[in-house]
């Protein structure tokens, strides 16, 4: 995301309109018009930008409402809608502070636009970013094992126990395996084989260990990246051979899904008891 050219008019250092007016800011098509690029002015890492900010007030302001949209409810009881935030450590730590800290000059906690925001934990170093941030928890993201700090599941269980010192949420993030070399075909040291579906019960063994609240899957059918978790058959196009999972059935990884699901519930109820 931009923050569009530096000659455009700014508004006032981090101040925050009435919510009406962000209601029709974001009502608009274009999200970097003239004069109303930034709802924080600097162009620095230490600010945040309206079109960063649209991301959360505009699902609020048309969905959340419905009876479909998803609210996880907090350790206050409240049902609130849940953000995962990428790159979120590419903004500084004060400028979050500023929108999701209680006493932030900005803050949006016990205002309509509340949620649960949970940042992306990538080096050790952003644990202690992500507290002074105000997130309410972070997640892991990268399917593949070693990729990153976060990602390594050899740390997950000191990262749930920094989590649980500081009431944050911890949410190891998962997948099936990882191969984007089609793509980028400079890192194919981050391939992960998915052995027939073990790499994925490793990886959803290894979260459910450390006891976490949610366990999040990084697919969303990334064929790309063969991340994906959709039925799959043979396919092969001039450019592309395509992973399937013979010999097993299309729908193994849905079924691997399902049964860890309910193996999930099941180990919770106990954790609670």
């Amino acid at each position: 995301m931009t923050t569009g050219n530096p000659q455009m008019t700014w508004c006032p250092p981090f101040w925050t309109p009435p919510i009406s007016t962000i209601s029709r800011w974001l009502s608009t098509s274009n999200p970097t018009r003239a004069g109303m690029t930034s709802l924080c002015m600097t162009t620095s890492s230490t600010s945040l930008t309206r079109c960063q900010l649209r991301l959360f007030f505009l699902p609020l302001l048309r969905y959340g409402s419905h009876g479909a949209f998803y609210r996880y409810k907090n350790s206050m009881g409240k049902s609130l809608p849940l953000f995962y935030i990428y790159d979120s450590y590419l903004t500084s730590p004060e400028a979050w502070a500023h929108l999701l800290t209680p006493n932030g000059p900005h803050s949006i906690r016990n205002t309509p636009y509340d949620g649960v925001f949970i940042a992306l934990l990538v080096e050790e170093g952003h644990t202690h970013d992500i507290l002074a941030a105000g997130f309410d928890g972070m997640y892991t993201y990268f399917a593949s094992n070693g990729f990153s700090f976060g990602s390594s599941h050899q740390n997950w269980k000191a990262v749930k126990n920094f989590c649980d010192a500081n009431n944050l949420m911890f949410i190891p993030s998962v997948g099936p395996g990882y191969i984007d070399t089609s793509i980028r075909p400079w890192n194919n040291h981050n391939t992960r084989n998915r052995v027939n579906g073990k790499y994925y019960e490793t990886a959803l063994q290894a979260a459910l260990t450390v006891r976490p609240e949610i366990v999040s899957i990084t697919s969303f059918n990334e064929w790309h990246e063969g991340t994906q978790i959709e039925k799959a058959i043979p396919k092969k196009t001039p450019t592309r051979l395509y992973l399937d999972y013979l010999p097993h059935q299309p729908s193994l990884y849905l079924e691997l899904t399902r049964r860890w699901a309910e193996h999930f519930i099941k180990e919770k109820e106990q954790w609670l008891m």
